[in-house]
């Protein structure tokens, strides 16, 4: 639409400028590059690797055992005595799946005793996490 006053004629800006808009796309996309990483860090532990691994999607509950045989309830360390009363707090046991991730490390009476915390909770249904082979 053009308006004309006195000989010259304007027009209208109807452009939207996106620059901006553009500027802080590119500002969030590169946050979330950055903090990815750091959300799915959780307690470093290098699992044993076997032929059949299921992949999982939703929220477990994941008891972890340290190549320093420290003992962690989801990412929170906690006393190896206190487990089973942790585990009970958190909800129904006869319901509850607990998957057990111990670095290959640590030695067999370490991981029988976690074994034996989750079952004083009540909680039967134990998996094993692994890793698969690498081709």
């Amino acid at each position: 639409m053009a308006f004309s006053s006195g000989g010259r004629t304007q027009t209208s800006l109807a452009d939207i400028n996106i620059t901006p808009l553009v500027d802080v796309v590119l500002v969030l996309l590169l946050i979330f590059m950055l903090t990815a990483p750091v959300l799915q860090s959780g307690i470093e532990v290098a699992v044993p690797q076997t032929r059949t691994v299921n992949q999982l999607t939703e929220e477990r509950t994941v008891v972890s055992i340290d190549h320093e045989q420290r003992v962690f309830l989801q990412d929170k360390a906690v006393n190896l005595n206190e487990l089973p009363a942790l585990l009970r707090t958190k909800g129904d046991p006869s319901k509850k799946v607990i998957y057990l991730r111990a670095d290959q490390k640590v030695p067999f009476g370490a991981f029988a005793s976690v074994m034996d915390a989750v079952k004083q909770a009540g909680i039967t249904n134990i998996s094993i996490v692994t890793r698969p082979y690498e081709k």
